[in-house]
């Protein structure tokens, strides 16, 4: 490094938070890491001042030329030089103490960073590093790692999650686990979020207001099995769709008093059919397909204000730096909370006279820019982001499910997100029943389980999709096994659920009772009894029932009498299945099936063995 550098760019304080944690992780961990910082929240300078503080070399890497461009302008602003290894951009060096390089130009030239002295990679946009081991960035990794087996790497993105994988990081600073543990990234040390950014000034606020005009219908559209529309579908919606021209007559009219507009359109025919209800001379057009020269023309003009109107097919939701931009159109589906984040957040930027940025939304996209992030795809096109508290640890979790009353009724969790250490950890293997893995520092995953899969052979939880214990090893009994078995003994009765029926009523005694029946399609029943008069009975009803039958388990839900029980059915679920076996003249009820994917139908479906006897 040079002995006297001019003074160096001032850091926000979350930027210099952002560079303190990342540091004070790699002086404990080789693990990589991933800061969260919001788009707009000057991701460049956190790279800039970390690239300075290295004391070996250094790779910078993104995946477009226009975020190797900034952030080797950043790095500059410090009066320091560094190489640019990109085509793209014309340059292919490699011999100085820092590089940024393009993903694509250094893959293809690995044998140019040959050299062991790399001690930190940096990578931008880092939820696109793929889980395949083939793909570009692990190979670029795996090269850099056979030089350097300690070798530091970051990543920086807005938004850490993928389409089909979820959060790409294992473990949050903030003690919980987000992805799973197999993943690349293992931690996330420091995250901004995107609301106190904008409540301290950072960010433009985004406003959002409900177009008042006709929109698209994209809701019957299926994402292929790599979570992506198809184009013809969106051309099947989009092209010729009579609401255009009334949306971009709308965008126009909300735009009068708005410097910069982006649009984003479903498709390149789509594209261009906006373009054509657009202001001539005010607008343009750029897609996969525009020449790089062209590309770079027309982003200067825009960006220079001689274009006021700026349409794009998913080339501009990324690396793209236009801080006047103060509307947004969205007239496409967008498939994940991730893209639908990147995209508004083009507008978002800080610029003089800049109060606000509006966002009109065309598509129906149901994401909540604020909400918080789960993750996981949605499982239902009602469900919610809701916090369910551990009863092991009392981490508040966030699931995907439904609230009602205030009681949040129905969650899609399995397993406690917490992270804890020491007694607690103890704690949680017990009523979990469950060995955590270790985590960063000495800390465990929280063991408890909402929903288990239990061993037979030592009665360990584990997870529903688990095919060997976690504890004894043994294989757990396939779902399609006991319905087998069960179906070739005389003195079982397997039902398919169809129903469930809850009834006060009282036993041989005149005591009262809980009865749960369960039906099948053909009418035949079997039945549970319950007490709930004294503490063992109700604790016994919890243990027994409610832990498998609530929507959403781990619920502090303690009825006192079956007229409660009935008052919330609305929190219970039936089992997909229920095994029963004759006793003397009376069937009890001995296994119940939840969650089942199997190849029996369940009450819906089709291509079930009948029964007989």
């Amino acid at each position: 490094m040079p002995a006297n550098n001019p003074v160096c760019p001032t850091l926000r304080p979350y930027q210099r938070e952002a560079v303190t944690r990342v540091v004070e992780h790699f002086r404990e961990s080789d693990d990589p890491a991933v800061v969260v910082l919001p788009t707009g929240s000057g991701k460049s300078l956190v790279i800039a001042e970390l690239a300075r503080l290295a004391r070996g070399r250094v790779l910078v890497l993104a995946h477009v030329r226009e975020l190797v461009e900034q952030n080797h302008a950043k790095y500059q602003a410090y009066g320091l030089e560094a190489d640019i290894f990109s085509a793209g951009l014309g340059r292919k060096e490699a011999e100085r103490q820092v590089v940024f390089g393009s993903v694509q130009s250094v893959v293809r030239n690995l044998g140019r960073f040959a050299d062991g002295a790399f001690t930190l990679l940096v990578i931008d946009e880092c939820h696109r590093v793929s889980p395949n081991e083939d793909a570009s960035y692990r190979q670029v990794i795996e090269h850099l790692k056979r030089a350097n087996p300690r070798l530091k790497i970051l990543g920086l993105t807005a938004t850490p999650y993928r389409l089909g994988q979820g959060f790409i990081y294992h473990r949050h600073y903030h003690g919980m686990v987000r992805g799973e543990a197999e993943g690349f990234f293992q931690d996330c040390v420091f995250e901004q979020p995107l609301r106190l950014m904008v409540k301290q000034g950072y960010l433009a606020a985004p406003l959002r207001v409900d177009a008042a005009v006709e929109r698209y219908d994209f809701s019957q559209l299926t994402p292929s099995v790599r979570g992506l529309f198809a184009e013809e579908d969106l051309n099947r919606v989009a092209c010729g769709n009579r609401a255009t021209p009334v949306i971009v007559e709308e965008i126009i009219e909300r735009a009068r008093e708005r410097r910069g507009v982006m649009l984003f359109a479903a498709s390149v025919a789509h594209a261009e059919e906006i373009l054509g209800y657009l202001p001539a001379g005010e607008s343009a057009l750029i897609t996969g397909a525009t020449p790089s020269r062209d590309r770079t023309r027309l982003i200067g003009d825009f960006k220079a204000s001689r274009l006021k109107y700026l349409v794009n097919v998913a080339v501009l939701t990324t690396g793209f730096d236009a801080p006047h931009v103060d509307l947004i159109a969205i007239l496409r589906p967008t498939e994940s909370v991730g893209l639908y984040q990147q995209i508004v957040g083009r507008g978002l930027r800080l610029a003089p006279g800049k109060v606000d940025c509006l966002i009109l939304d065309y598509a129906g996209n149901p994401w909540d820019l604020y909400a918080p992030e789960v993750g996981l795809p949605k499982p239902a096109t009602d469900a919610e982001p809701v916090q369910v508290e551990c009863p092991a640890c009392g981490h508040a979790n966030l699931f995907w499910g439904k609230v009602a009353d205030g009681i949040v009724i129905e969650h899609h969790g399995r397993r406690c997100q917490g992270l804890i250490e020491g007694e607690q950890g103890k704690r949680g293997a017990v009523m979990g029943a469950n060995s955590a893995a270790s985590g960063a520092h000495g800390k465990h995953q929280c063991s408890f389980r909402f929903r288990f899969k239990i061993c037979q052979a030592c009665g360990a939880e584990n997870d529903i999709a688990a095919r060997a214990c976690h504890g004894c090893q043994a294989r757990l009994v396939d779902p399609d096994d006991k319905l087998k078995d069960a179906l070739r003994l005389r003195d079982a009765r397997v039902l398919r659920v169809s129903g469930m029926q809850l009834t006060a009523a009282v036993n041989g005694r005149g005591l009262p009772r809980l009865k749960v029946t369960y039906h099948d399609e053909d009418g035949a029943t079997l039945d549970e009894w319950f007490a709930l008069e004294t503490p063992p009975q109700r604790g016994a009803f919890a243990t027994a029932f409610l832990r498998h039958h609530l929507r959403a388990p781990g619920s502090v839900w303690w009825p006192t009498a079956p007229e409660e029980v009935i008052t919330g059915r609305e929190r219970l679920k039936a089992p997909d299945f229920v095994i029963g076996r004759k006793v003397g003249r009376h069937w009890q009820v001995r296994e119940k099936l939840f969650d089942y994917v199997g190849r029996y139908r369940k009450a819906d479906n089709t291509d079930y063995p009948n029964q007989k006897g």
